[in-house]
């Protein structure tokens, strides 16, 4: 992972639009299927030659290799867990999605107007609009937990090197974090919380080496990192950041031994439409998050709940040598961001952190949580112009 020398370098954050043949396997119910897995290497190639016509210099697979489920994809690649009718005779782990701003906006998640998950149209993989149904299956660990899946993941990172052939773009693959796998399962096996997160850290390493020494960067997906706040709504800011402490030594766990300059991680607030009053701020978390043995961290920036975040970098110190990549294209709205409003901040982060250390990205993944793939593209072009603008002024 290169820091920038003469211009700033784009990325994103993983998710991108789907070909409507996958989208059509997807709606059969062919995800993971051979069906399906042969429809990659074009769909592959494809999207790879789109992101490099957008500008966009570092690129990955349009995470299409995830059959179209952010979490799910991985639960057929490891090990442990059994899915099983809630006991209401034991305590809940935690609480639901957004459980701060439901108690502040009742009438808003009643009124089945919310979006769960991603926002945008109702895709193949993603939450539909309206209130939830009542959950009655819960993820348990139930024996011991493992990786199982490294032919898989190498056919993953065989898939975007031959996509890379002869193409000046480098690449990432995104992976899920211990947190957002393991954390909100009951564990019913090991001796202790810190045992079984452990073993959680040490069955998703396996993926995450499987990409580094493919020679790409892995990008850690951890929302949790930050959501967690909501599903602990009593907690004190105190409370939060001491189990964040705990979810550092996870991390760090399951990135041992693998090199740090090819390890961005990446974190948001959640990706559905609703208030986000709540959401724990940057400020508290920052100093936290530096201590994950990255190269990278992204952020979510673009979110209007969390642009003026960028001031937090003259408090907190970006280490020498990292590099952040704020979200600077929202998948919050439709509307595509002026190219001089990312060279604005741009310039901005630039500021604080230093030319060579801002890269800008996307929010979250944002292949399905816009309305048409149309403004998807838009907004990469966009976000490439305005690094482009930003690079001609700091660097003249």
């Amino acid at each position: 992972m290169k820091n920038n020398t003469d211009r700033i370098l784009t990325s994103h954050a993983g998710n991108l639009p789907r070909p409507d043949d996958l989208n059509a396997a997807l709606a059969a119910g062919q995800g993971g299927t051979a069906a399906f897995t042969d429809l990659l290497p074009r769909a592959i190639d494809e999207v790879v030659d789109r992101q490099i016509e957008c500008g966009v210099d570092i690129v990955n697979d349009g995470e299409y290799i995830k059959a179209g489920s952010y979490t799910g994809y991985i639960h057929s690649r490891v090990t442990g867990w059994e899915t099983l009718p809630i006991d209401p005779s034991k305590p809940r782990k935690r609480a639901g999605v957004a459980e701060r701003d439901r108690r502040d906006f009742p009438g808003f998640y009643e009124s089945g107007l919310w979006m769960q998950g991603s926002g945008g149209p109702v895709r193949p993989g993603f939450f539909k609009p309206g209130a939830p149904a009542p959950q009655t299956t819960e993820r348990v660990c139930t024996g011991p937990i493992a990786y199982t899946a490294h032919d898989v993941i190498k056919a993953d990172c065989a898939a975007l090197k031959t996509a890379l052939e002869g193409k000046s773009a480098e690449g990432f693959v995104a992976a899920l974090g211990p947190l957002s796998l393991g954390a909100g399962a009951r564990n019913a096996y090991y001796p202790s919380e810190e045992a079984y997160m452990m073993a959680v850290a040490e069955a998703v390493r396996d993926e995450y080496k499987a990409v580094t020494d493919a020679g790409f960067t892995v990008q850690i997906d951890e929302p949790e990192f930050a959501t967690s706040w909501m599903f602990y709504p009593d907690w004190s800011v105190e409370e939060y950041r001491k189990y964040l402490e705990f979810c550092v030594e996870v991390i760090n766990h399951a990135l041992e031994g693998l090199p740090e300059d090819q390890v961005r991680f990446h974190v948001c607030w959640g990706s559905g439409h609703r208030p986000h009053t709540n959401d724990i701020e940057l400020k508290y978390i920052a100093d936290l998050l530096l201590k994950i043995n990255a190269k990278q961290y992204g952020v979510e920036a673009g979110n209007v709940r969390h642009a003026h975040e960028w001031q937090v970098w003259k408090d907190v110190k970006l280490p020498d040598g990292k590099i952040l990549m704020p979200g600077l294209i929202s998948h919050a709205t439709d509307l595509v961001e002026h190219p001089d409003l990312i060279k604005e901040r741009l310039i901005n982060y630039a500021g604080v952190v230093g030319k060579e250390n801002v890269q800008p990205g996307t929010d979250c993944g944002i292949g399905s949580r816009v309305g048409h793939e149309e403004v998807v593209w838009a907004k990469l072009q966009a976000m490439s112009e305005g690094a482009r603008r930003a690079s001609i002024e700091l660097w003249g």
